[in-house]
């Protein structure tokens, strides 16, 4: 979802207003949510939030909206929405579409965290642009933060922020490798000289991090393998029109 924003010259992020209860509740199920309190007995009668099944049925239900324009010129993720052109000059067609169909089905948008007419914005934790994906700053900077982790549950705190990360970061499981032992049962946490080094090796990397360029359809790819004793990794590129390799994926 993220790669498929890339590459367009106007992008706009619409966001629902308080998008859940926009959703009815099925007649059926309302009873099921009765509560009482001194004034009587009430239900609900719009989707609210906290129901088990409340974010698979409103990303169901905008999928359902949305099913003709869906990878052409709109992405969504629950109540995310993105509008994306190719070509700026065909961005207004195109958000006219958007608000015709959310018009159909009486949707609601909030216009405090909307943005129109973009070249770039956050979109799910990362930048999204034209030319490609980079990590959102504030993300960053969390990590470069950080202080050596002191337990378990510090060092599994960095790796899951890692996790989310390792679609933009080269060797991220060679570079994490010292950690591992420190995970095992029984074992006492000690962090050494190993772990030091790759630590800031992590946030070396991070202080200049890598922009994902969005492919160009028709040109040949390049992809690079490497392996280690305990890692692998692969790097798929692709040349520019000045013949540099700009990374497409790790």
């Amino acid at each position: 979802m993220i790669d498929a924003t890339t590459g367009h010259e106007a992008l706009s992020f619409i966001d629902g207003s308080s998008g859940y209860n926009q959703i009815r509740m099925a007649p059926a199920d309302e009873e099921l949510t009765s509560f009482r309190i001194p004034k009587g007995i009430y239900c609900i009668k719009v989707m609210s939030f906290g129901l088990k099944n409340a974010g698979a049925t409103y990303q169901r239900a905008m999928q359902r909206i949305f099913d003709d324009m869906l990878h052409k010129n709109v992405e969504c993720y629950v109540d995310d929405l993105v509008a994306k052109s190719k070509k700026r000059e065909d961005h207004l067609y195109d958000l006219r579409k958007v608000f015709k169909r959310l018009r159909r089905y009486q949707l609601k948008m909030n216009p405090s965290k909307c943005a129109f007419g973009v070249t770039s914005e956050k979109f799910l934790g990362f930048i999204v642009r034209q030319r490609g994906i980079e990590i959102e700053q504030a993300k960053i900077d969390v990590i470069l933060r950080m202080p050596e982790p002191r337990n378990i549950h510090e060092l599994k705190s960095l790796q899951g922020k890692l996790a989310y990360l390792r679609r933009l970061f080269s060797n991220l499981a060679g570079r994490c490798q010292p950690f591992s032992r420190l995970m095992k049962k029984d074992v006492p946490f000690e962090w050494d000289e190993v772990c030091d080094k790759a630590f800031k090796s992590i946030k070396s990397y991070l202080m200049k991090p890598p922009v994902l360029v969005a492919p160009v359809h028709g040109r040949p790819l390049i992809l690079y393998v490497a392996a280690q004793e305990r890692s692998a990794g692969i790097l798929l590129a692709q040349k520019n029109d000045e013949e540099k390799e700009n990374s497409l994926y790790y």
